[in-house]
């Protein structure tokens, strides 16, 4: 039997991993060590729930919107394919691939965060008419491999509003440096955090 290949495209969360300027940084630390508990180390971190790779729930824009434990978790299992758009500054439908049958998920690889332990000065605009391309195609979560879909000085968030509009879902934040245009099965599942806005995920795919 093939053993199955498994893609981790997450950002590892460390004392380097770069957070949204001006929100929490993570930090990691023993709370407790097996010295001194005479059992068993112990930790505790600290955090923004939309640092690295995570998912964004709508009420994170919209007071009336879902949390994160409301979300519908199918969306965060499904076939995804991912698309190659580098070299753009600004992405729109025109840009997006004909989509391979029973995907639900579209994987944006811009190439733009190059160095993942600072925050990027620069990544592509998406174009909020992407969000009824989605709808009008079945897919229902979108995947970028930069911080937001909107740009970092917007307060409008246009992008951000098309999606709640058309119910689509936003994934931010995946590693696609090493990973090839095509169709490949995603898992990338929120935690189950009461009221919350966002969610870290732990993102893999696999064939």
């Amino acid at each position: 039997m093939k053993k199955m290949e498994i893609l981790d495209i997450t950002m590892s969360l460390s004392s380097r991993t770069p957070e949204w300027p001006g929100d929490v940084a993570f930090d990691y630390k023993l709370s407790t060590t097996k010295e001194e508990s005479g059992s068993v180390n112990v930790g505790q971190f600290t955090t923004s729930t939309h640092i690295g790779t995570h998912v964004d729930a709508p009420f994170h824009y919209d007071d009336r919107g879902i949390k994160i434990d409301e979300l519908p978790l199918d969306v965060y299992r499904s076939t995804a394919q991912v698309a190659d758009v580098r070299g753009l500054e600004k992405i729109t439908p025109e840009d997006l691939p004909v989509l391979e049958e029973g995907v639900t998920t579209l994987l944006l690889k811009s190439d733009t965060w190059k160095d993942r332990t600072q925050f990027p000065d620069f990544w592509p605009l998406f174009d909020p008419r992407i969000a009824e391309w989605m709808a009008e195609k079945g897919i229902r979560l979108l995947g970028v491999d930069v911080p937001s879909v909107d740009a970092e000085t917007s307060k409008e968030l246009p992008m951000h509003m098309a999606m709640n509009r058309n119910g689509r879902f936003i994934l931010e934040g995946i590693v696609l440096d090493d990973v090839e245009a095509g169709v490949y099965e995603l898992i990338a599942l929120p935690l189950k955090i009461k009221g919350a806005e966002g969610s870290p995920v732990r993102a893999v795919l696999y064939r």
